[in-house]
C-alpha cells in the first residue's frame, strides 16, 4: 500500500483538526500540520510552524517535505469589517503557500481549497437555493474566488488536479477557537443556565432554514475526494445533508440542558449581551472545574449574531456529491447534542448533572 502524505494549512483550526487527525488514523496516509501555532497533540501528524504571510518564511519551513502529495488548505484569517484586507490577506496566505508546496513537492497529486457557502453570497442577503455549483459568482470581493482563480492559474499545464470542498456553518470540538457554532449554543446555554434564565432564542423569529456541517463528515470527505478520480477539477458543496429550522430543534437544545425554551422576545444580540459575562464566566470556571479558556476565545458571539438573525433560507444541493459517490450523512441535532456532550465531558462547559 502506497503511502500519501498530506500537507493541511490551518491545521489547527476546527476544520483542519479534523481533517489531519481522521487522515493520521488511517494506514495509507501520512500527515503534515502547518498553523502558526504547534499544538500540544500525541497523534501522529508532524507540525510546523510557520508565517503563510511570509513567503520565504513558508518556503523554508517547506523545503525538506518533498514526499507531499496533497495539500489541503483550511486556513483562514478574519476581517470581516474590512471586506479588502480580508481578501489581501487570505489571498497572500493561499498562494505564499501553494507555490512552496509547488516548488517542493515533487510527486504533488491533489490541491484541495475549502471555501464555503459564503462563495455564494450567503453573508450578503438572500441566494438562490438551492444554491448549486454551477451557479454564476455574485459581485466581489470575496476571498474565496481570488484563491481559486489563482490555482486555475497555477495549475495549467502541471500534472497536479484540484479539487473544492464548500461545507457551510462547520461544527466541531475545538478549544480556543471561537468560530463554532456548536460551542456558542453551549456556552450560551450553560451562562443562560447559571443565571437561572431558560434558554431563549437569540435572535429573530426563526422560520427559515439553515444547514450545518459535522466536520467529522467533511473530514471523511476530504479522504474520499483527495483520491477520488473523478473529483479532479471538481467543486462540491458538503453539508450534513438535512436542513432545519431553528424554531422546531431550539426545544431538543434546551431539553439536553435541562432548560425551559423560550422564544425571542426581545431580539438578543449576543455580542451585546455577552459583553459582560466574563466576571461570570471565570466564576463557572472554578466552581465547575473548567478547563481555563479565555472568555474571549470560549465563543465568538458575533458570529452567533450572523446565524441566528438570517431571515432567509441558507440551503446547498448535496446532489452533486451524492452523484459522484459521497454518500455520509449526519443528523444535525444529534450532532449538536453529541458536541455538548463531548464539550462537557472535557471539561469546557459544565455537565450540571454532575453538581
Amino acid at each position: 500500500m502506497q503511502k500519501k502524505t498530506a500537507l493541511v494549512a490551518g491545521a489547527t483550526g476546527v476544520i483542519g483538526s479534523y481533517i489531519a487527525k481522521h487522515l493520521s488514523k488511517l494506514e495509507d496516509w501520512n500527515v503534515i500540520g502547518i498553523s502558526r501555532h504547534i499544538p500540544e497533540d500525541e497523534l501522529d501528524i508532524t507540525y510546523i510552524s510557520a508565517d503563510m504571510m511570509n513567503a520565504q518564511n513558508v518556503r523554508k519551513k517547506l523545503e525538506s517535505f518533498s514526499e507531499v502529495t496533497h495539500f489541503i488548505y483550511a486556513a483562514y484569517q478574519d476581517y470581516e469589517s474590512d471586506p479588502q484586507k480580508q481578501v489581501d490577506v487570505n489571498q497572500t496566505m493561499f498562494e505564499n503557500t501553494l507555490n512552496a508546496v509547488e516548488e517542493t513537492a515533487d510527486n504533488l497529486d491533489r490541491v484541495i481549497l475549502m471555501q464555503g457557502a459564503k462563495a455564494y453570497g450567503v453573508h450578503l442577503g438572500p441566494i438562490k437555493t438551492p444554491a448549486k455549483e454551477t451557479d454564476a459568482r455574485h459581485m466581489p470581493p470575496n476571498f474565496y474566488f481570488n484563491q481559486e482563480d489563482y490555482m486555475r492559474r497555477a495549475q495549467k499545464g502541471k500534472s497536479w488536479s484540484w479539487t473544492i470542498l464548500r461545507p457551510d456553518v462547520v461544527c466541531g470540538f475545538s478549544v480556543g477557537k471561537p468560530m463554532n457554532l456548536a460551542m456558542v449554543i453551549g456556552a450560551y446555554a450553560s451562562i443562560s443556565k447559571e443565571l437561572g434564565l431558560p434558554l431563549r432564542f437569540p435572535g429573530k423569529a426563526h422560520p427559515y432554514l439553515a444547514q450545518v456541517t459535522d466536520a467529522t463528515l467533511l473530514a471523511k470527505c476530504v479522504e474520499w475526494a483527495a483520491v477520488e478520480e473523478s473529483c479532479a477539477f471538481e467543486i462540491f458543496n458538503v453539508t450534513n445533508g438535512d436542513f432545519f429550522r431553528w424554531e422546531h430543534i431550539w426545544k431538543t437544545i434546551a431539553d439536553y440542558f435541562d432548560m425551559e425554551a423560550a422564544g425571542a422576545e426581545p431580539p438578543i444580540q449576543l455580542s451585546e449581551m455577552m459583553a459582560d459575562k466574563q466576571e461570570l464566566w471565570d466564576q463557572m470556571k472554578q466552581k465547575y472545574q473548567l478547563k481555563d479558556i479565555p472568555y474571549d476565545k470560549l465563543a465568538l458571539w458575533g458570529f452567533g449574531d450572523f446565524i441566528f438573525n438570517c431571515d432567509y433560507d441558507v440551503m446547498t444541493a448535496t446532489t452533486k456529491l451524492r452523484q459522484f459517490g459521497f454518500y455520509e450523512f449526519v443528523d444535525s441535532v444529534e450532532m449538536f447534542t453529541r458536541l455538548f456532550h463531548e464539550f462537557q465531558e472535557e471539561a469546557i462547559l459544565p455537565d450540571f448533572s454532575k453538581h
